[in-house]
């Protein structure tokens, strides 16, 4: 069963605090996070248990989960 569509999708709220000061790249642990439209052509280091791995938001990936472009096995 999925969420609620009256609620829309998730969207950590450390995402929208980190994204306000940080010019660099933005550190994200929240991997079942959907991708944000306001994070369009910005690079972003995602989790994936071990280190950080570089993630380019484009336009295609916008509704998607973080987690599904860090890959956490080799």
């Amino acid at each position: 069963m999925g969420r609620s569509s009256w609620k829309g999708p998730f969207v950590d709220s450390s995402i929208f605090k980190m994204s306000e000061g940080k010019q660099g790249g933005l550190k994200i642990w929240s991997r079942n996070s959907v991708i944000p439209e306001f994070l369009l052509g910005k690079n972003v280091l995602v989790h994936n248990g071990k280190d950080f791995k570089s993630v380019v938001v484009t336009r295609e990936k916008i509704g998607f989960k973080f987690g599904e472009f860090s890959f956490t096995r080799k």
